[in-house]
């Protein structure tokens, strides 16, 4: 029986990949024409989702990629004052450890048989045992699990529910090659994540592995339609850029100066959610993972429960090769029980961040005794 995927993003490829190495057949389907149409994005903190990668048979391949200095950590207020630093041992356990989301994402990609990820193909819809693509092709299944992110269509098939608007919006910036061009801040922000809480405002950078750092300034509860009156004009950079630092207005030197020292790429990002605890009543041809069925807060969990999805729905599908209804339904039983708490966690360290004292929050939280 055939089994499609829809997305190669962490949960189709941790799916695709535990069903190879259990002899399962599956297929991927991505609307990016090569895993080089676009950029991956910046870091993921994998901890839960390292289980994932062991019964995918990876873990050591992962371990040799991951960044266990990623794990350092700064906490500072928007005068300057630092809250918390932890600075992460060479010997330290790599229980937090940042990794690339491309080096991981091309670590999942390697792993699997060629021809098993069919690149180009846009899904414009699904039902009745057929996929649909944009370019008029189209391809049959006896399972279809939408793999496809946070505008998934392939969720349309089991639930109406659709993201709604977190109140949050994001400007992202980077500084490429930051040792060389400047010291003194990749000094200040040093190895690992760099955090900055103020009241509705916070600025995160994150060093990635290809030495550039990674800027996002949050603006908390805002609306869907911020940008649109928030006075950036993101066709323009170095405006843009002037603007933001407007925006930080009474915040130390030392962090503006940070996004003075930005290059051109600037991108503006609405923040969306699936309601918490999301369900519905399981079907023996269709189901999700990862963003497309518990799209979260990005507070460190999404990339992690996306990872054990495609490992446990692998286990299920390899444990009833026959039966794809019990297997179905036995992955959402753990899955809706697994991801609604991960859910629930999540909007709690996401009320923290929106708070009027959001760092000293943060502290309590990172440091409870």
């Amino acid at each position: 029986m055939t089994i499609a995927i829809v997305g190669a993003g962490m949960g189709g490829l941790a799916l695709a990949r535990v069903l190879h190495v259990n002899g399962v057949d599956a297929v991927v389907y991505e609307r990016e024409a090569s895993r080089e149409a676009r950029g991956q994005g910046g870091m993921l903190d994998i901890h839960s989702g390292q289980e994932a990668l062991r019964e995918a048979g990876l873990i050591d391949r992962f371990f040799a990629i991951a960044r266990r200095e990623g794990q350092d950590m700064r906490l500072l207020e928007p005068d300057g004052t630092l809250l918390l630093q932890e600075d992460t041992p060479d010997d330290a356990p790599l229980a937090r450890p940042e990794v690339d989301r491309a080096d991981l994402r091309d670590l999942l990609l390697d792993s699997l048989p060629e021809g098993v990820v069919r690149w180009g193909h846009a899904v414009e819809s699904a039902g009745d045992g057929l996929l649909h693509f944009a370019d008029g092709r189209s391809a049959a299944y006896d399972l279809l699990v939408g793999a496809d992110g946070a505008q998934s269509r392939v969720r349309a098939l089991l639930t109406d529910a659709r993201p709604a608007h977190l109140g949050q919006n994001v400007v992202e910036l980077g500084i490429p090659d930051i040792d060389r061009t400047h010291p003194d801040l990749a000094a200040m922000v040093g190895r690992g994540n760099y955090w900055v809480f103020g009241a509705g405002i916070s600025l995160a950078a994150q060093r990635n592995g290809d030495g550039r750092v990674r800027i996002g300034v949050n603006f908390y509860n805002t609306a869907e339609d911020w940008f649109a009156t928030s006075g950036i004009p993101f066709d323009d950079p170095a405006a843009a850029r002037a603007r933001l630092i407007d925006l930080l207005d009474g915040w130390d030197a030392r962090f503006t100066a940070l996004i003075a020292a930005c290059d051109d790429t600037v991108v503006p990002r609405s923040l969306t959610t699936l309601p918490v605890g999301l369900t519905w009543p399981s079907r023996p041809d269709v189901t999700l993972v990862g963003d497309a069925a518990h799209l979260m807060p990005p507070v460190g969990e999404g990339a992690n429960m996306a990872l054990i999805d495609g490992a446990v729905l692998g286990r299920a599908l390899t444990t009833h090769p026959d039966d794809f209804a019990t297997a179905v339904e036995e992955y959402e039983r753990e899955m809706f029980a697994r991801t609604g708490a991960a859910a629930r966690m999540s909007a709690r360290v996401q009320e923290m961040l929106t708070a009027p004292d959001a760092s000293r929050r943060l502290l309590a939280f990172f440091q409870p005794n």
